[in-house]
């Protein structure tokens, strides 16, 4: 029986793990959920996992929350859910805080030697190399649940670990499904609203993911995950634009071998497959019916529509503290744009506007958390300072 922590267990995937868990009552016991500030979310989870504890990071919203008598303890604050997710109460945890406020909790899960699933994206983007150097240390266990990079996880061999050597390997080659505008005329991406870029043609995420998955911000991200789990250069990831969102991503061996992961675009596949890991749970989601497909399409991605990728790789490219730089800057992009602020040409002018500046400041390399941290502050404020001139102009 596994001890589950749920971190983001309001969102969309802390509700799919959860989902996933309520078929296998025997194997998982919900010992604990986070949040931000979902109250009524939160209540309605209560009421239906029974966990021993819950943790929000807003204080008015634990305050709530208490108030509303849930029936189990209630903490709050972000150092309450780091505390908790370090606790001995459990031995599985969930990482889905959606953006740079998830890095502590994670770590301090990896600290404490647990299972840690990271959903994700920002920790790894921002502080890959220490977190991989932190599992090695303390002896945790990390499987990717981003759908491409559990994809790769499961065509490496069955004893492989991330953060260590790959073996044998060629390529890793992740697929996209180009979003919502894959095939709008490049005149017409200067009027795109928020409600549009969040309509993503395949996936139901939520609303900062979902225009990242419009950029292709979010195939950029994932590259500089790539590096970081699998410890591969930027020459030997490659990235290939695939409409259906069947093939999740491919590994291919030196052999001239290819091995490939298909499955629905459903997140309770690979987050079953990683609460399972190594064995397999049954998820929820149905089989392919590979003839009512048809076709799988697979297209080069166009740098000309998807400028977000091009600066990602250039980030990667340029290491240190770069991709912790763009990480935090699409952050402040994405919510300004889904605030009406910029448009959605304004995400990655703010971007790559962030990392040439950051280049002329000539910021700490990334040896510790707390230079992380401090380029992270950094670049959010150099965004905040442009959006201000950009209100003021």
């Amino acid at each position: 029986m596994r001890k589950l922590l749920v971190l983001g267990a309001t969102g969309s995937v802390g509700r799919s793990t959860l989902d996933v868990a309520a078929r296998h009552p025997d194997k998982l016991d919900v010992v604990a959920l986070a949040a931000n500030r979902d109250v009524e979310g939160m209540l309605d989870l209560v009421r239906r996992f029974r966990p021993r504890v819950v943790a929000m990071a807003d204080l008015s919203a634990a305050r709530a929350l208490r108030q509303a008598n849930p029936g189990c303890e209630v903490l709050e604050g972000i150092d309450a859910i780091c505390d908790l997710a370090a606790d001995g109460s459990t031995d599985t945890v969930m990482s889905a805080i959606v953006g740079a406020v998830g890095l502590h909790p994670t770590l301090s899960a990896i600290r404490a030697s647990k299972r840690v699933l990271i959903a994700n994206k920002e920790p790894l983007v921002m502080a890959g190399a220490l977190m991989m150097e932190e599992a090695r240390t303390h002896g945790a266990t990390i499987i990717p649940i981003d759908s491409e990079h559990n994809a790769i996880f499961q065509c490496l061999p069955g004893d492989y670990r991330c953060g260590h050597e790959v073996r044998g390997v060629r390529r890793l080659i992740l697929t996209a499904s180009g979003g919502p505008f894959r095939e709008t005329p490049l005149e017409a991406l200067a009027d795109v609203t928020p409600e549009q870029a969040v309509r993503h043609p395949n996936w139901s995420m939520g609303r900062k993911i979902s225009v990242d998955s419009a950029t292709l911000m979010n195939k950029g991200l994932e590259l500089i995950e790539a590096a970081a789990l699998y410890g591969l250069p930027r020459e030997r990831l490659d990235v290939v634009v695939h409409p259906e969102s069947v093939v999740h991503s491919l590994v291919e061996y030196v052999d001239g071998s290819s091995l490939a992961q298909l499955g629905q675009p459903d997140m309770r596949v690979p987050i079953a497959h990683a609460l399972a890991w190594p064995e397999r749970w049954e998820s929820g989601v149905g089989g392919l019916d590979l003839a009512a497909l048809g076709r799988l399409r697979f297209e080069t991605p166009d740098l000309e529509r998807f400028p977000c990728l091009r600066i990602a790789r250039d980030a990667l490219a340029a290491g240190k503290n770069f991709p912790n730089v763009l990480n935090a800057a699409n952050e402040i992009a994405v919510e300004a744009f889904l605030n009406v602020h910029i448009g959605f040409l304004g995400i990655p002018r703010m971007v790559e506007s962030c990392c040439e500046a950051a280049l002329a400041a000539g910021l700490p390399n990334p040896s510790d958390i707390d230079a992380v941290l401090h380029v992270d502050a950094w670049a959010r404020a150099w965004c905040g300072g442009s959006l201000k001139e950009l209100a003021g102009a």
